[in-house]
């Protein structure tokens, strides 16, 4: 059984800053799971361009107002407390906080660690789990 506190998290190589969010990473690949799960932390009055292309997540809001546009089609969706979302087919968005926005996220497959965004708005993938080439 893991229990963990996000006080606990706070402060350590689990709490991982960037310019527009703060991510507190309570589960990680090295615990074991499958998905890592995370307390993050949109900055007010900001907006992230991301597009996970190595993997999925699901985000449940809990605090906060902003919004999520569909790059592709220009949609934007309302989030606030309540609202959930999830990236199934690697959309390139963009997020957009209003408010402070207090978000559950949850990766597969799991994040290592101390990850942030590449240029193109995704994180790296696993290189364990890379395919690897045959040595001749």
């Amino acid at each position: 059984m893991i229990v963990r506190s996000l006080h606990t998290v706070i402060g350590t190589e689990r709490d991982v800053d960037a310019a527009t969010w703060n991510s507190r990473r309570l589960l990680l690949k090295g615990d074991g799971l499958g998905f890592s799960l995370h307390d993050t932390v949109i900055r007010a009055g900001t907006e992230t361009r991301m597009c996970y292309r190595h993997h999925f997540e699901a985000v449940y809001c809990i605090e906060g107002r902003g919004s999520i546009e569909e790059l592709s089609s220009g949609v934007r969706h309302a989030i606030e407390p309540g609202t959930m979302y999830a990236l199934d087919g690697h959309d390139d968005h963009v997020l957009r906080a209003d408010t402070a926005l207090r978000l559950v996220c949850v990766f597969n497959p799991p994040l290592v660690g101390d990850e942030t965004h590449g240029p193109d708005g995704a994180y790296p993938p696993d290189p364990a789990a890379a395919p690897r080439q045959e040595q001749r």
